[in-house]
């Protein structure tokens, strides 16, 4: 009995010694990453309902407005188990907007969006979690050497952001809060399908990127992040127009008067009747930004590792 659990106690020593050896070596072949910690700026851009250009609204790249880009500004650090892969912690702060105001009719469907005449703009905080794929490492001949290397990369992972959307009040000029206005009866008892929404929301950053080394240590990349959601309410426009007495049977005097000027800037025309189409409740909103990220790596953070590797003379 004693000689059969000897026997499972070697074998399992080992499974884990030869399982250790294995992963040294890999991790050799492919250098042990080390830490990178950086900062990023970054253009930005929305795509939801509210602005966009001729014809149907998409939530695509077709319905960029490059006159709406704002800008993102961040920090991150990465941890790279290799050079092949690592995982970026960001955190960035940035704005972004849209308005139908500025699309530019040509008797298409856009018009009515150009009608509609609603606007919005809104800070946004927002701290992600992704994993990045370097996958031309596996071409080099040398991946421990990085001075001067282009290395495309892939992003992906999950993310939490808030959002707090505004509009400019066509009397005042003011830009208020419209969720406190419940614009599309978020919330009210008459409109029980249509629930209050959150200002803190998860996203999914998906994107591509190119870093290159400008030294062993020292990188700049280039990445195009997008930022699949949750919520169609970031600009606060999702589905239909509603009955404005619900305004003042449900909000205090001076909130409803003011909702009853922002949930309907139609220009040229009176109050919507109720259910007609405000919003494209079909498609959630994003956003996206592309920008420079100029990052440090530090030294390999595992003496165990770093210890095996063979030193590179450079002729």
């Amino acid at each position: 009995m004693h000689e059969k659990k000897l026997y499972s106690f070697r074998n399992r020593c080992f499974l884990l010694i030869l399982s250790v050896l294995l992963l040294k070596t890999t991790y050799s072949q492919f250098n042990y990453g080390g830490f990178e910690a950086g900062v990023i700026i970054a253009p930005s851009n929305f795509l939801g309902d509210l602005g966009g250009n001729a014809g149907k609204g998409t939530s695509f790249l077709k319905d960029n407005n490059l006159s709406m880009t704002r800008l993102f500004a961040g920090a991150h650090i990465s941890y790279l188990p290799a050079d092949w892969y690592g995982i970026r912690l960001a955190i960035n702060y940035g704005n972004i907007a849209g308005d139908d105001g500025i699309i530019k009719g040509k008797g298409g469907l856009e018009e009515a969006r150009k009608i509609r005449n609603l606007n919005f703009k809104s800070a946004i905080a927002e701290a992600y979690l992704v994993g990045e794929l370097y996958p031309t490492v596996f071409l080099e001949a040398d991946p421990s050497d990085r001075f001067h290397k282009f290395r495309p990369y892939g992003i992906a992972g999950i993310g939490v952001f808030h959002f707090n959307p505004k509009g400019k009040d066509p009397q005042t000029g003011d830009w208020v809060n419209l969720k406190p206005l419940h614009t599309e009866g978020q919330g009210f008892p008459e409109l029980p399908g249509r629930k209050n929404y959150s200002l803190t929301q998860l996203n999914i950053p998906l994107g591509i990127g190119i870093k290159y080394f400008l030294s062993e240590r020292v990188s700049v990349g280039f990445d195009i992040l997008t930022r699949k959601t949750f919520t169609d309410y970031i600009d606060d426009v999702s589905t239909d127009y509603v009955d404005n007495s619900l305004f003042y049977k449900n909000l205090p005097l001076s909130t409803a008067i003011v909702a009853n000027r922002m949930y309907d800037k139609s220009a040229g025309s009176a109050n919507r009747n109720a259910g007609e189409k405000r919003g494209t409740s079909g498609h959630n909103d994003s956003y996206y930004a592309a920008g420079i990220k100029l990052s440090i790596r530090f030294g390999d953070i595992n003496p165990l590792l770093s210890s095996s590797r063979c030193p590179i003379f450079k002729k």
